[in-house]
């Protein structure tokens, strides 16, 4: 490389990129301003802390960064701005979070309106494991608390191992090193959640401290951290309606349309969590540095589920099919908007959901230097597990209600054929009277007498590891616009593994139809509707109050898999700068090379030998199967210096998501359809390769100096290929018994490599101080941002999981066409205050189901406003403490699901606002 483009390299390097979107007209103001705001900036210097630093550490990260990124900083040491991950990086351009639809807090991230499991999830820039089907982390896992900042990758480039389709996100621990000196933190909050819910509150608290140290003439740092949190989440009241259905009956020879039924609950929430972070920095002189980082996480978590279901006409083998009684009124389209059903068989639910889980993650990097050559070396592993236990317990009127068993009667009024969640309810029975309401098989959901279900027990099981080695090496080149090259390669081992025992639970004394008495006295509202009922903890229950009757069917058995891959990436990237049509430019240009050999266990079940649900009535045959592949992925990002701290980027690149762990089971069940005349089944494909698409990414952004920024960034991703499941031929002689009188060749559904779509999007940030307009604002701040998504993909709605959607045709899941984010701050003086809004419009979400199966289902878009307060003590005794009052979900907004159209809600939630009041000391 010339002398010449070594300087421009350098000059390139230090003009001050600084990276975030930026709103459209607010850029036109603001650079006309920027003349006369840039000599206001100049001045001595100034010790910046609190807000104004997290924003500043952040637009450095973005500075020197040769792609497009966002970037998250802690606002002082162990103190991101929100209480998870998700919260956080959720009011960045183009990020946005689901609720958890049990505690209301955000825990899964869309970039980019595609689903989680898009996104790359990195710690230190290692590849994590994840306790679910999916490769999507749980970022509650992840305390804010231990991490020091947080980059999203948009652009992926050679170098950047784990990388996904939407984005990767690196979560980073501190480096010791970076300090200037040593650093204590210690920091003590209190929450009440569920305020204003209508609803019982709950309470909380979280404590942590962080230490960081350097030793040895500053060639030895220490950083250690470690935080604990407990909450008892407040109560939630939740409404089903089954999906907006309704039923047609005859009444007084006219025909009616009544509900079809409800599940009503009560829920609260408990977790625990504590987590570890330490890291030990070594770096005797610049040629050689060693860092060793460690991060553990262990938590608990409970569900509690108290409530009210039952069909207003029929359900299963003990409930009779109800009239509706005289004195039903009719509106004009034929709705009977207030009426009375017998026959009715209500089931009180006290259901407990439960698991514990385990994360530990380390890494060793060490850098050092051979002659010309820069070279890294890096192992890791990453290793999650997750115990969970599903306990369903059913209460209500014993017997079968067709012969000499009790029956109920339920009444409704205001109901207008789609407002079932608002229509008021009452039961002829109480079912908080423990005098006749048992535990019992209330309904013969199991088949009746001959296989009793009063409950349900279900234990599944999740581990996942992720071992990792990486080899890199660096060098200055002088190759044309190419000043130096790096050369590496990443060499991974994963394997996930997923087991469940599940068995019915009968009531002692083996009377299919016996009732036993429900312990305790404790009673609760079923959701919404206000009907009480009784409550009761389920666990110690079997073995006293029930037998468990394991159960093994096809389904079952579907759930047992694991899934292992060996990828070897192997790379190249060349650093790349010089003058295009008169512009500087710098960037990098380079490809990997991924090689993957995957390989799944599971079971395969023919129906036709499966009689019963027993190991012996329901044999399963345990095969493997899998597949090699490779990928190449080439990558360019160039940055043009446009002067005036203008910059334009330009990103182009191939990129790949891997399938849902899940899908790539080798699990089959199949069958001889006689009515068709051929074998049909259903299972996973073990051959599933990745999604793959091709991206383009362009950014423009203005910055003012260190304090502001402004910028808009387009994007486009074209889909090669989205993974569908799809019936296609298959011969299943392999699987088949020998000497059938009928062909082998049949039809099996699985997911495969199907056609895929576009996806684009423009994003708009501005991130400024109000001083740069004028001096008397001095203190006052904004950061806002709005992103816009389209997407030509409609995918078949069977072709998925799915919960009350109501359509043939659904869009891309994660997908909110429109994601705005505002927060106005004022810092000065140690006095801080803040109010934030994230907004999203109406996307297809997920859930889990009952089954713990994952289900997409339609979520209404939500707007949720945090407010903060706060105070840091700068002189006298009390110097280093700092005081705050937080205030998340202000406007109580509502966790809301739809099916079909918006209009029609199936499921609501009300949270509540959280009131969190804490302290911190740091010296």
């Amino acid at each position: 490389m010339t002398q010449t483009n070594q300087k421009s390299r350098k000059a390139v390097r230090q003009s001050g990129f600084q990276v975030s979107p930026v709103a459209a007209g607010c850029a036109v103001l603001l650079i006309s301003v920027a003349g006369a705001t840039h000599a206001q900036q100049t001045g001595g210097e100034l010790v910046v802390t609190g807000i104004r630093a997290s924003i500043e550490n952040a637009i450095a990260t973005k500075r020197n960064s040769d792609g497009i990124v966002e970037a998250l900083s802690a606002e002082d040491i162990g103190k991101l701005p929100d209480s998870t991950v998700a919260e956080s990086v959720s009011r960045l351009p183009g990020v946005t979070a689901q609720r958890n639809k049990s505690t209301g807090r955000a825990q899964s991230v869309s970039v980019r309106g595609m689903s989680p499991d898009f996104n790359g999830a990195l710690l230190n820039g290692r590849e994590q494991a994840s306790t679910g089907d999916s490769r999507g982390v749980e970022f509650d896992q992840f305390p804010a608390e231990l991490l020091g900042s947080i980059v999203i990758h948009k652009t992926p480039e050679a170098s950047l191992v784990g990388q996904g389709l939407a984005s990767t996100i690196d979560l980073r621990t501190v480096r010791p090193l970076d300090f200037n000196k040593r650093t204590f933190s210690a920091n003590v909050r209190s929450q009440r959640s569920g305020v204003d819910s209508g609803a019982g509150e709950g309470k909380g608290d979280r404590q942590s401290f962080s230490y960081v140290d350097q030793f040895a003439d500053r060639t030895l740092g220490i950083a250690l951290g470690y935080t604990k949190l407990k909450d008892e989440g407040a109560e939630q009241l939740k409404f089903n309606s089954w999906g907006g259905w309704n039923r047609d009956i005859k009444y007084n020879g006219q025909d009616v349309k009544i509900p079809g039924g409800f599940t009503a609950d009560t829920e609260q929430s408990t977790s625990n969590r504590e987590g570890l972070m330490a890291v030990i920095q070594y770096k005797p002189n610049k040629d050689f540095e060693t860092v060793l980082d460690v991060f553990s996480s262990k938590g608990t978590f409970a569900l509690k589920k108290t409530g009210l279901e039952g069909a207003f006409l029929e359900n299963a083998s003990y409930d009779p099919a109800g009239k509706l009684l005289p004195g039903a009124i009719v509106n004009s389209a034929g709705f009977v908007t207030s009426g009375t059903m017998d026959g009715y068989k209500g089931v009180v639910r006290n259901h407990l959901e439960s698991g514990d889980d385990k994360l530990d993650s380390f890494g060793w990097n060490t850098k050092f230097k051979a002659g010309d050559w820069k070279a890294a070396a890096d192992i890791s592993q990453s290793k999650v597990s997750r115990v969970s236990s599903r306990y369903e317990t059913t209460a209500g009127l014993p017997g079968d209600g067709n012969t000499t068993g009790k029956t109920d009667t339920i009444s409704w009024s205001g109901f207008n054929g789609t407002n079932l969640a608002d229509t008021l309810f009452k039961t002829g029975l109480s079912y908080a009277d423990r005098s006749q309401i048992k535990l019992t098989d209330v309904n013969g959901w199991s088949g009746g007498p001959s296989s009793p279900q009063a409950g349900y027990v279900a234990i599944p099981q999740v581990t996942d590891k992720v071992d990792n080695v990486r080899f890199s090496g660096r060098r200055n080149v002088e190759y044309g616009p190419v000043s130096s090259v790096e050369i590496g390669a990443n060499f991974s081992d994963r394997t996930k593994v997923r087991t469940t025992q599940e068995g019915r639970l009968v009531v002692k004394g083996g009377d299919p139809y016996a009732g036993a008495a429900v312990p305790g006295t404790a009673t609760n509202v079923a959701g919404t509707t206000g009907l009480a009922v009784v409550s009761w903890d389920p666990r110690g229950s079997l073995g006293t109050i029930y037998d468990l009757a394991k159960k093994v069917d096809s389904d079952i058995l579907n759930k047992d898999w694991s899934v292992n891959e060996k990828v070897t990436t192997t790379y190249v990237k060349g650093d790349v700068d010089g003058t295009l049509f008169g512009m500087p430019y710098r960037g990098n240009i380079g490809a990997q090379l991924v090689n993957t050999d995957q390989s799944s266990t599971g079971f395969n079940v023919n129906r036709a030998t499966c009689t019963g649900n027993t190991v012996a009535t329901c044999p399963g045959i345990s095969v493997g199967n899998g597949k090699t592949y490779s990928d190449f992925n080439p990558s360019l990002n160039l940055n043009f210096d446009a002067g005036n701290d203008q910059v334009l980027r330009v990103g182009v690149a191939k990129v790949l998501a891997r399938p849902n762990m899940g899908d790539m089971r080798s699990s089959m069940n199949f069958s001889y359809d006689s009515t068709k005349g051929t074998y049909t089944g259903d299972g996973g494909n073990p051959g599933l390769e990745p999604f793959r698409a091709k991206s383009f990414d362009v950014s423009y952004e203005k910055y003012f100096g260190k304090k502001g920024y402004v910028s808009i960034a387009g994007f486009y991703k074209n889909l090669d290929t989205y993974i569908l499941k799809t019936a296609t031929p298959f011969d299943f002689r392999a699987y088949a018994p020998t000497g059938l009188p009928y062909g082998t060749m049949g039809m099996l559904t699985r997911p495969i490599n199907g056609q895929g779509g576009d996806i684009s999007g423009v994003e708009v940030a501005i991130n400024v101080p109000f001083s740069m307009l004028t001096p008397s604002l001095d203190g006052f701040g904004v950061m806002a941002n709005m992103s816009s998504t389209s997407s030509n993909v409609n995918l078949p709605a069977a072709s998925f999981s799915t919960q009350d959607i109501g359509k043939d045709k659904i869009p891309l899941p994660g997908l909110s066409k429109n994601v705005n984010n505002l927060r106005f701050y004022y810092e000065k003086s140690g006095f801080q205050f803040a109010v934030a809004g994230r907004q999203r419009s109406d996307f297809l979400g997920e859930i889990s189901d009952y089954q713990d199966n994952r289900q997409l289902t339609f979520i209404k878009g939500e707007t949720v406003v945090d407010l903060q307060a706060g105070y840091e003590f700068q002189q006298g005794p009390a110097k280093g403490l700092s005081l705050l009052f937080q205030v998340n979900n202000a406007t109580n907004a509502q966790f809301q699901r739809y099916s079909n159209t918006p209009d029609n809600i199936v499921e609501k939630v009300k949270y509540g606002k959280i009131y969190l009041m804490g302290a911190t000391y740091k010296f």
